[in-house]
């Protein structure tokens, strides 16, 4: 009798779908991705994250959360026992968000400057992604171009103001040393991929493929 395969929920970056984590292969598991669903209006993080756990369908889950997807993981731990939680990319707390963002932040910056990409954001973009190959390139602009921007511009928001404080005992924080989105300077991570920068998920797939095996160890 064959053991049935366990699951890791999956929550990507913003906009992006399953396809983030086509590269991941993690042994006795099935990578199953929760979609992205429209905020409510004036939406807190807290109650998003509790909408999307209506997808989640058997307990003490492990919830994998991708850059932005990191921070809906830790809402979601808030609100539910987890087995695990797994963060690649991303920030757990307040005090790892960059201080430009969160000066934006406190500013209001976003709700100034158009959130739509134009030629010249889009480079400044391309390098805190460390975006490095044609291929790397065409999937983050097929994002650009289908994203639904009142969803972008809710995201965007939730970001910069997030105040989170709270780290839960079961989290495991993957990072890149090169990640520029989110500096590695200001991280407390527990594994750290060599040159990897905020997008390593689609050219350090094996390594972060190994680490996610070593955290899933009984």
């Amino acid at each position: 009798m064959s053991i049935p395969t366990k699951n890791i929920y999956c929550i990507s970056g913003l906009g992006a779908d399953e396809r983030a984590f086509d590269r991941l292969d993690v042994g006795g598991y099935s990578l199953r991705h929760l979609n992205w669903i429209s905020p409510l209006p004036n939406e807190n993080l807290s109650s998003y994250a509790r909408r999307m756990l209506n997808d989640v369908k058997e307990n003490n889950p492990v919830i994998l959360g991708l850059s932005f997807g990191g921070m809906i993981a830790i809402e979601m731990a808030k609100q539910i026992a987890t087995e695990k939680l797994i963060l690649i990319s991303t920030v757990k707390t307040y005090a790892e968000i960059p201080n430009w963002m969160r000066m934006a932040g406190i500013l209001r910056l976003n709700r100034l400057i158009p959130i739509k990409p134009n030629r010249f954001t889009e480079k400044a973009d391309d390098r805190r992604m460390g975006i490095e190959t044609k291929e790397e390139k065409n999937f983050v602009d097929h994002y650009r171009k289908n994203a639904d921007q009142q969803y972008v511009s809710w995201a965007v928001n939730q970001i910069l103001n997030w105040k989170n404080t709270w780290v839960p005992s079961n989290a495991f924080h993957i990072h890149g040393e090169k990640d520029k989105m989110f500096p590695l300077k200001n991280i407390h991570a527990n594994y750290i991929v060599k040159n990897g920068t905020h997008i390593m998920i689609l050219n350090k797939a094996d390594e972060i493929s190994a680490y996610i095996e070593q955290i899933l160890l009984p």
